[in-house]
């Protein structure tokens, strides 16, 4: 199984893509997708700009690579809220690129991937990369937004696994009817 992680920022976005088979994994390609810069053509204030290459990067790295299954980091409430837009809409370019590529995405929170991966919620971005450095057998720690991403990869190839023993485990109809708290229907 093929994993894309996205880790989605408005002038960064990461991406890690890896190789899950029986309980090893493989590094396969990460990276950035950079919106500001030299190269980018795009000046710092065009947000509807940024979001296309952020858009399209997503796509790209999909048609790259070839991934089977996506997961891409929940954005958290930032304590300036305008911050916390603008991430919200780099996310959303980012998932419509998984989505009208075809894949499912599963989400996970920063903490509920570096718990995942570091063993700690509230591990530094320096855990992280060492963490998926040793795990991934790589020369060299990963970029920050990389090794986010590449760390989301690999908290979604942990946990569909999960996933789907609890899926054949029971043989339960999914119910379409009911609702989830906040209108999430299941």
């Amino acid at each position: 199984m093929r994993v894309l992680g996205i880790d989605p920022g408005l002038q960064c976005t990461g991406f890690g893509v890896i190789e899950k088979e029986g309980n090893a994994l493989h590094y396969v390609a990460s990276g950035t997708i950079r919106t500001t810069g030299a190269g980018t053509g795009i000046a710092q204030g065009d947000l509807p700009g940024r979001i296309r290459i952020i858009f399209e990067g997503v796509r790209e790295v999909v048609e790259r690579y070839q991934p089977q299954q996506a997961s891409c980091e929940i954005v958290f409430v930032n304590v300036n809220p305008q911050s916390t837009l603008l991430l919200g809409q780099a996310r959303g370019a980012a998932l419509a690129a998984l989505v009208t590529s075809g894949l499912a995405v599963a989400e996970y929170t920063a903490l509920q991937m570096k718990k995942s991966i570091v063993g700690n919620g509230h591990a530094d971005k320096s855990q992280v990369q060492e963490m998926v450095k040793r795990l991934l057998n790589l020369p060299g720690v990963p970029g920050k937004d990389a090794a986010d991403a590449l760390g989301l990869a690999i908290t979604h190839a942990h946990a569909s696994s999960s996933f789907e023993a609890m899926a054949k485990a029971t043989d339960l109809k999914r119910r379409t009817h009911a609702q989830f708290k906040g209108g999430r229907t299941y």
